[in-house]
């Protein structure tokens, strides 16, 4: 039973051409939820994930061939299918190995050096990663969870011998952490609001830490663009205004920048490498 390899890539060679053929926005992202939302139908990871796999490489396959008028709307459905690939990770609760395998997959697929995926394919998806991860588990996932989403980011950015996805690394991720770090601390001093008179006189220590920490936060105002959780960004079909900032990904500044050390310290770590995330390092640091 279920599908092999190749009847899923010709599956996907149909999907694509009718996006391809849909020219009404409306109708496009209707097709494009219920194209990405086939994922579900398929009833084990393994199954799913033979799914996604073949949506990447067929992306991969055909995306020269897509004029420049088309693109949006691709552009839309490879963010439609990352972020049923997380709420799929979302109804398993998380579970760590499903997290490992499906990261396994992206990084395969997408940024891998043997990857046949062209520059565009890479540069969206690292743009729209943190986006699509905070839309569907910046409520509930720990800052443990989120370093284990990061984690893959750390060793390809300082193993990657193509400057272009260093510095789509560097953006979409890392500084995206950087600047979304005021919302963060937001968020969780609303939890210790919250949690007030519960925890005596810790938790307000807890919270004049957090407090030092937003005032040596990088300064980014409410309703930015740039900052990994806020939606509405370029081809989102439907987003929220500047009043949409929404539940902000939690990280442990110090352990992502503790990661990243790690592997850019490398001996094989290329100069240019360990020149540039040495910057984001710092700027890690002193956020923690």
């Amino acid at each position: 039973g279920g599908f092999t390899h190749d009847e899923l890539l010709k599956v996907w060679k149909g999907l694509f051409y009718c996006m391809w053929m849909q020219d009404k926005p409306l109708l496009q992202e209707e097709l494009g939820r219920t194209i990405s939302q086939l994922l579900h139908a398929f009833q084990t990871t393994e199954a799913q994930h033979l799914f996604l796999r073949t949506f990447w490489q067929t992306m991969n396959r055909e995306w020269t061939g897509i004029d420049r008028l088309r693109l949006d709307k691709f552009y839309m459905l490879m963010r439609m299918v990352l972020n049923e690939s997380l709420k799929a990770l979302k109804m398993r609760g998380w579970e760590e190995r499903q997290i490992e395998q499906l990261l396994e997959l992206l990084t395969t697929e997408i940024l891998h050096p043997d990857s046949q995926a062209p520059s565009g394919v890479k540069s969206h998806f690292l743009e729209i990663f943190l986006e699509e991860l905070s839309k569907v588990g910046a409520a509930e996932l720990t800052a443990d969870q989120n370093l284990k989403f990061v984690e893959p980011f750390c060793t390809i950015a300082a193993r990657t011998q193509d400057s272009l996805v260093l510095h789509n690394i560097t953006r979409g991720i890392f500084e995206a952490i950087v600047e979304q770090a005021p919302f963060a601390i937001e968020d969780l001093l609303d939890e210790l609001d919250a949690q007030e008179g519960e925890e005596g006189t810790s938790e307000d220590e807890g919270t004049s830490e957090d407090e030092e920490r937003e005032r040596d936060a990088p300064s980014v105002q409410p309703g930015s663009p740039r900052g990994a959780a806020l939606p509405g960004r370029s081809d989102e079909p439907l987003g929220g205004g500047e009043d949409a900032v929404g539940p902000v990904l939690q990280f442990d500044y110090e352990a992502v920048a503790g990661r990243l050390f790690a592997v850019t310290s490398e001996q094989s770590t290329p100069s240019q490498n360990r020149k540039r995330l040495y910057k984001v390092i710092r700027k890690l640091q002193d956020l923690a």
